[in-house]
């Protein structure tokens, strides 16, 4: 197991991350990722950089929210915002003691954390969106992800495993040849105005003219295999129904579908979870889409309810409501963005400027 997280280690320092020698990475994690931050730290000192932590405890998020008073509220970490501010390279390894810590936490306090931390998060979107800082996703597999999935933990750890291609003699290979081919998808993409999604459940179009699709080839997420673009904000319109379950605020979300005219999410339902929606839609820029996005990993094939790996499922499509992708040339800024997905393999199609370019889950562009 040790030499598989080696292994995880090298992928995400020297090739989702390029460390060169003298660059700070800022390390996020919780102290479960152990195993995987012990090879992480001795790949950075390798490649020369400078890795910097910061860990969280079991139950720490939630602590803080309990017992932080107003001026706890009002304060920004300064390690944090020079390391947004300063540093060059960001990795965060998502390893949760529970998916339902932040159930329960107090709107009001959330929210004003959040306006609080804003210029940070601005900072961090502008210099990863511009290149200046890179970034990645990734995932330690926990027995909180496990059980939410499905799984036991071997079952789980073996899917993320896959999922990002360690299974592979050299993973980067694999991920090269996911990034010669999606760069063809996006060279075509980028070269068309008007995108619709149809299904026997849903029919929506956006535009795309003058916005960037790009290539997510396992840089800034660890896995990826998904191209995306940000709509032109008020050209959405239809419904678009999500068959997949999903995850916000530490609670399920279920069979959801939006009504959309002129950019703006007019109507929404949901079979699981209208109460986090109706939250959701409260926020400023919610109603509007950041994102929309092409599915392409063909070793994820089932649900996590862990959007870092349901968002890549090889023919799915999703769409994000909220925050917009400034390298991708959008403009809608929210507090949240919240990925959807549906399946696109039982009988779903997508068109570019009126052409049939996909189908059942498949490219018909070669």
């Amino acid at each position: 197991m040790q030499n598989m997280f080696a292994k995880y280690a090298d992928l995400l320092v020297n090739y989702s991350l390029a460390l060169q020698k003298g660059e700070r990475v800022f390390i996020s994690s919780t102290y479960l990722a152990e195993p995987l931050l012990m090879e992480v730290h001795a790949a950075v000192l390798h490649a020369g950089a400078h890795p910097f932590f910061d860990l969280a405890m079991r139950g720490q998020e939630k602590s803080f929210f309990v017992h932080a008073q107003d001026h706890h509220l009002d304060f920004v970490s300064p390690f944090k915002k020079m390391a947004f501010e300063e540093f060059e390279a960001f990795l965060s390894i998502k390893a949760p003691y529970s998916l339902e810590e932040d159930s329960g936490i107090d709107p009001e306090k959330r929210k004003r954390f959040k306006k609080t931390m804003s210029a940070v998060t601005e900072t961090y979107m502008q210099r990863t969106g511009s290149g200046k800082m890179k970034r990645c996703l990734c995932q330690f597999p926990t027995e909180a992800d496990a059980k939410i999935a499905g799984m036991s933990l071997e079952e789980y750890t073996a899917f993320v495993f896959s999922a990002c291609f360690l299974n592979a003699e050299n993973p980067v290979d694999e991920w090269l040849k996911i990034r010669r081919m999606q760069q063809s998808i996006v060279d075509f993409l980028n070269t068309k105005k008007q995108m619709r999604y149809r299904h026997p459940d849903f029919d929506i179009s956006f535009s795309c003219e003058g916005r960037t699709w790009i290539n997510s080839d396992g840089r800034a997420n660890m896995p990826s295999g998904e191209v995306f673009t940000s709509p032109v904000e008020d050209s959405v319109n239809g419904t678009i129904h999500f068959s997949f379950p999903g995850l916000q605020f530490g609670k399920e979300v279920e069979g959801v579908s939006l009504h959309v005219k002129d950019g703006e999410i007019i109507s929404w339902s949901a079979e699981k979870g209208q109460d986090v929606l109706d939250e959701v839609f409260k926020l400023p820029g919610a109603t509007r889409f950041g994102e929309a996005a092409i599915g392409t990993n063909s070793n994820i094939q089932r649900i996590t309810r862990n959007i870092l790996f349901d968002e890549k499922i090889g023919g799915s499509v999703h769409m994000a409501v909220g925050q917009s992708y400034y390298h991708c040339g959008g403009k809608n800024q929210s507090d949240i963005h919240w990925d959807m997905i549906t399946d696109m393999k039982n009988g779903g199609e997508i068109f570019a400027d009126g052409e049939l370019i996909y189908k059942n889950g498949k490219f018909l562009i070669s």
